[in-house]
């Protein structure tokens, strides 16, 4: 219930920050989703199954699922792509580079 609650809660702050107009508010915003999303994807992995990888104190016969772990593993790489261009974007704008490289520059 818990996992939830502070999913709902980092889905509603990261859609309101991504419907602001402020470039670095948008990526603040996907920070807050991919957290939502890292979360979510353990709770969906069940989170009363955190024990050891290998053995833990049930004996090798239950040992954790490394899927859930895998998949958030993956999702932080691509949400640190997706911050670090959306970084990028915003320091761009900032500093006034709004070249269009296929139209003409007379």
């Amino acid at each position: 219930m818990t996992a939830a609650i502070a999913v709902g809660i980092l889905v509603a702050a990261g859609v309101f920050l991504i419907l602001r107009p402020s470039l670095i508010r948008v990526a603040f915003g996907f920070i807050l989703l991919s957290h939502a999303v890292n979360l979510l994807l353990m709770a969906a992995g069940g989170l009363g199954r955190r024990d050891a990888p290998i053995v833990g104190p049930n004996g090798p016969a239950a040992p954790a699922d490394p899927l859930p772990q895998a998949f958030v593993l993956t999702a932080i790489v691509i949400s640190f792509g997706t911050t670090v261009y959306l970084l990028g974007l915003a320091r761009a704008h900032r500093r006034g580079d709004r070249h269009d490289d296929a139209g003409s520059r007379s």
